[in-house]
């Protein structure tokens, strides 16, 4: 007596044609993914954003290398490219559908070396070294606030009660920001060769005062949460040509201006969440309807 066979040649149960079609067709279903090869590598879109993080890194580092050689323009502009790619990689990544665990935990990383960890180097060796104790101490407090800043930006980004980024804020100056501050001194020293600029006297304080606004409770402007009416886009986007045009002829007096900039937005950021705070104190929820006995 044989056994029956499929057409792949293996036995079948005697009573498969008693079962109902539904059945059979999930249990073939279930067999093919079972024997299913599993897909090979990794898709483009879950490499790509990780990619220019990791050029980020890469363009961070490369300013101390460039600080250790005395060469300060190239120091500085290696930092301002590791903030541009560090304000696309995130882009990419909800464009081409790539956000990963791993890409959030890569991202902060590079944050902490980039604008923390380099341009604390980067400011030992330009102006902080002159005082050995107390500008290394300064340098160490910016480098650690960044880190602090960014573990707790980890450590909030799955709590669903968050007052600053319900209303479009920020909490504290982010790390591109902070590094772009500290930098200032240095930024200004480039194009006014004032000696003053260079002193550790004002440049450990200012280092450790921009250290204390990043891991401050402050609310700050968020560039993301930023909504343009449609009748002054046109005018947005004449100013958006107007400042990469500076930045092409004179990089360093239209960077400069660019920080003062935010420098001086901060109260603004911090007078307008206080006015939404106040609004949303105002609106009290409704009161709950008792059903009639």
């Amino acid at each position: 007596m044989t056994t029956p066979q499929n057409d792949d040649h293996r036995p079948v149960d005697p009573g498969d044609g008693t079962l109902p079609l539904r059945e059979r067709r999930a249990r073939d279903q279930l067999r093919a993914r079972r024997f299913a090869r599993p897909p090979r590598g990794l898709p483009l879109r879950a490499v790509a954003p990780n990619a220019v993080t990791a050029l980020a890194l890469c363009s961070g580092l490369s300013g101390v290398r460039f600080a250790i050689s005395g060469e300060w323009e190239r120091a500085v502009t290696m930092i301002m490219i590791a903030g541009a790619l560090d304000g696309i990689d995130g882009r990419i990544a909800r464009m081409l559908r790539g956000e990963s665990r791993f890409g959030a935990e890569l991202d902060s990383l590079s944050d902490a070396i980039s604008f923390g960890v380099a341009p604390a180097l980067i400011l030992y060796l330009w102006s902080l070294s002159a005082l050995p104790r107390f500008g290394w101490a300064a340098a160490l407090v910016l480098a650690v606030f960044c880190a602090l800043r960014l573990a707790r930006f980890n450590a909030n980004i799955d709590e669903v009660e968050q007052p600053h980024k319900s209303a479009g804020f920020m909490t504290g100056v982010p790390a591109p920001a902070g590094a772009g501050l500290a930098l200032l001194p240095l930024i200004l020293w480039l194009w006014t060769d004032l000696p003053i600029l260079n002193s550790p006297y004002l440049v450990a304080p200012w280092v450790v005062f921009v250290a204390m606004l990043m891991v401050s409770s402050l609310a700050t402007f968020s560039w993301k949460s930023l909504r343009l009416r449609r009748t002054v886009r046109f005018e947005a986007l004449a100013v958006v040509v107007l400042i990469g045009a500076a930045l092409v002829t004179a990089p360093w007096h239209a960077l400069s201006a660019i920080i003062i900039a935010y420098l001086v937005a901060l109260p603004f950021s911090i007078a307008s969440y206080a006015r939404v705070r106040r609004l949303r104190a105002t609106v009290a929820p409704a009161p709950a309807v008792t059903p009639a006995a």
